[in-house]
């Protein structure tokens, strides 16, 4: 058992530090998932909308602190009930959202009863299709996201090891030196691995700043106080992370978006998925059913042939390759489609992101006024690109004096494309040369020191 407990405690510990960095690096990207989740037609709780920032920010505090707590063995009465309920909660919510989309899939949706008018009216249940366990780590590293029931396993894998750390809680106590010298360079070692996988090192760094903070403390403090002050030493170390990455951009870029990344090359290495229908036919004279190809010939126009209801069958012959950027459109105020041009331009083109231009911080618009006026005077192309009503954005670009035209692209899309509004991209040739947030809105020449 003893050794069941030390492998837990590593185990746990180190995916939970990993997993609450993860999305600390992105808490912006975090709490867009959980607005989706609080959405009235997810969950139904769209008064927690507001606070999805907020919430978000800390559960991903929560999991780093409780990693931390587990591998120094403090206070691990508080710590394992909050492991065990987190695990049961998360637990619970993606087996929703897996069966919401097995539903889906199956054609019998899950529903919801709201009141419109006085009445009672039943609507289809929106199904959350990722669910946000890693942010975008998962799609930046193996090339996509866990399924629900995929993270449903992974929650019940990680069950299975805290609840010997919930029910031999007792036997865990706050480290002993010798204890420190088995956990503490294992559990690195371990946060390490889960680095390697997700591509980023930035956890182990974390992690060795927590050590060092851990037995700094220890020396010089004792007994619980030494416990609560090493928990606040790991909270405001958590807090700092998760705000610095939030007031500029994620420091390990996982979108499709980052810099460096090719849209345009993205767009390409997409494959559509094939697909055959199959509907079912009904002679009436015979009453025989027969089922055909809609590649082939069928009796849709015979009058001694009706259709079966509901008997539309689709066969996936290839599923294709999706890519992570077909949603990046862009369309000028007539709705002409400007996409490929602004991708094709060899000349470097700025866009200027507000996903909405009512929400959009103003404090930073005179620096990205600056910008754009010295970017159009050296021959560069300019748009802003907002979800918004264009006759809003206009109204924004006179009052600011901006001197752009905006074009229009889906919110989900720009949201996705840079954590600011508004934030600023930067391309030459559908490659993304820089993105900068609006609290870092560059001086031209630093923007052009980006190019090739």
């Amino acid at each position: 058992m003893r050794y069941l407990i030390i492998f837990s405690r590593l185990f746990v510990g180190s995916l939970f530090i990993v997993s609450g960095l993860i999305k600390a690096n992105d808490p912006l990207g975090f709490s867009y998932k959980l607005e989706e989740y609080f959405a009235e037609s997810a969950l139904n709780m769209p008064f927690l909308e507001p606070f999805s920032l907020l919430l978000g920010s800390l559960a991903c505090i929560a999991e780093i602190v409780l990693g931390f707590a587990v591998l120094f063995g403090g206070r691990m009465k508080l710590a394992t009930w909050a492991l065990l309920l987190l695990t049961l909660f998360f637990g619970w919510l993606t087996a929703f959202t897996g069966h919401c989309n097995d539903r889906a899939e199956e054609k019998d949706p899950m529903t919801y009863t709201i009141i419109v008018d006085g009445q009672e009216v039943e609507r289809e249940r929106t199904c959350v299709t990722d669910c946000g366990c890693f942010g975008d780590a998962m799609k930046g590293s193996i090339g996509r996201s866990l399924t629900p029931w995929e993270s449903f396993s992974k929650d019940m894998v990680l069950l299975v090891f805290i609840v010997p750390l919930f029910f031999y809680r007792k036997r865990i106590d706050w480290n002993s030196t010798a204890d420190d010298k088995v956990l503490l360079p294992i559990g690195l070692l371990m946060v390490a691995v889960w680095s390697w996988i997700f591509t980023w090192w930035g956890p182990v760094w974390f992690t060795l700043i927590g050590f060092a903070g851990y037995l700094a403390i220890k020396r010089f403090i004792q007994g619980p106080r030494a416990e609560w002050a090493t928990a606040g030493f790991i909270a405001l170390l958590s807090i700092f992370f998760t705000w610095y990455n939030y007031a500029h951009l994620p420091m390990r870029d996982y979108r499709p978006y980052a810099v460096g990344k090719s849209i345009s090359e993205q767009m390409k290495s997409a494959k559509p998925p094939v697909n055959r229908t199959f509907v079912s036919y009904r002679n009436k004279t015979t009453g025989e059913v027969k089922e055909y190809d809609t590649t082939q010939p069928y009796p849709w126009d015979d009058d001694n042939f009706e259709n079966v209801p509901n008997s539309t069958r689709i066969e996936v012959i290839d599923p294709g390759v999706p890519s992570q950027v077909q949603d990046f459109r862009l369309s000028d105020m007539d709705g002409n489609d400007i996409t490929a041009g602004v991708l094709e331009e060899g000349s470097p083109v700025l866009l200027i992101m507000m996903y909405n231009v009512e929400k959009s911080d103003t404090q930073c618009l005179p620096a990205i006024k600056t910008l754009t006026e010295a970017a159009y005077n050296k021959g560069w192309y300019v748009y802003g690109v907002t979800a918004s009503d264009l006759s809003k954005a206009d109204e924004l670009r006179h009052e600011q004096q901006l001197p752009f035209d905006f074009v229009q692209c889906d919110e989900k899309t720009i949201k996705t494309a840079i954590r600011s509004n508004p934030g600023v991209m930067l391309l030459q040739q559908g490659t993304v040369r820089g993105l900068w947030h609006c609290n870092d809105v560059p001086g031209f020449d630093d923007a052009a020191a980006m190019l090739n």
